[in-house]
């Protein structure tokens, strides 16, 4: 292992800062991972991708056996920083002790497609990190095949979206970028159907055909799905509020269509 680093006015503590910023990650392609569960997945599940990984002297000893020991045993650089350094490093306001720098990967939806999924998510113009997160983490849970996300919506590799994960961003494909509406119509060619997630919606997700490939396709936070959008989808799904709250946020009402499809749907591994 290297020397401890200790200076954060380094160039490497402020080329891993400025990570940060969208412009950088798209420029280099790299984004940073915060936390020990996020990085944990990414050297158990993208070992390939992830170029350092930087711990904290009590860091390194908490996580010896399922951190730094297999990103040592995989040929990584494993670095100790000091309590300074790391949190110049995050992003996060009481960073955990564990930071890694990971290489960004670009899936296309023809990639997905080719595997012939059961079950997708399409985020359109989706802008909250939280939400995204969210979406992206109960969407691994129920055994998607893929997080479709919209061009215009939040980026995925940005610090809050991907701690908000919690390592579910190295479980399965997020294709990002999207054209709502051709995609819709690729997903179509493909037999899958559309299924608009919207208060409007007529059929009640209890009432919704999920018996056979499928992909919810979720709205804006503030204004939901617009009409045209809705229009090109197979139906429109509403999920039934029995009390008095007015609406389910996105990353929940999405949370709820996902576990409904994983009862209707047996995936594949």
């Amino acid at each position: 292992m290297a020397d401890v680093l200790t200076n954060p006015r380094s160039d490497r503590v402020r080329s891993v800062r400025s990570l940060a910023q969208r412009p950088v990650r798209q420029r280099t392609g790299r984004f940073v991972v915060e936390g020990p569960q996020g990085v944990r997945e990414a050297v158990r599940c993208a070992a390939d991708r992830v170029v350092d990984v930087y711990l904290t002297a009590q860091a390194m000893e908490r996580y010896a056996a399922d951190i730094a020991a297999p990103a040592r045993a995989a040929g990584l650089w494993v670095h100790q920083v000091t309590d300074e350094v790391l949190a110049v490093m995050a992003d996060s306001e009481q960073p955990q002790g564990v930071v890694a720098v990971v290489e960004a990967l670009a899936p296309s939806l023809a990639d997905v497609l080719a595997g012939s999924p059961g079950l997708l998510v399409l985020l359109t113009h989706v802008r909250d990190p939280g939400n995204a997160g969210t979406v992206i983490r109960a969407a691994d849970a129920v055994g998607a095949a893929a997080v479709l996300v919209s061009e215009a919506s939040v980026d995925v590799t940005s610090p809050k979206v991907v701690r908000s994960t919690a390592g579910s961003l190295f479980h399965l494909p997020i294709v990002t970028g999207l054209p709502v509406e051709s995609t819709l119509d690729e997903l179509r060619a493909h037999g899958i159907r559309t299924l608009a997630a919207d208060g409007a919606g007529t059929t009640l997700l209890p009432d919704a055909d999920l018996s056979t490939p499928h992909c919810w396709v979720m709205g804006n936070e503030a204004w939901g799905l617009p009409e045209q959008v809705r229009a090109h989808c197979d139906d429109i799904v509403r999920v039934p509020i029995v009390g008095k709250a007015e609406s389910l946020n996105l990353a929940m009402a999405a949370t709820v269509c996902l576990y409904a499809s994983a009862g209707a749907l047996t995936f594949g591994t």
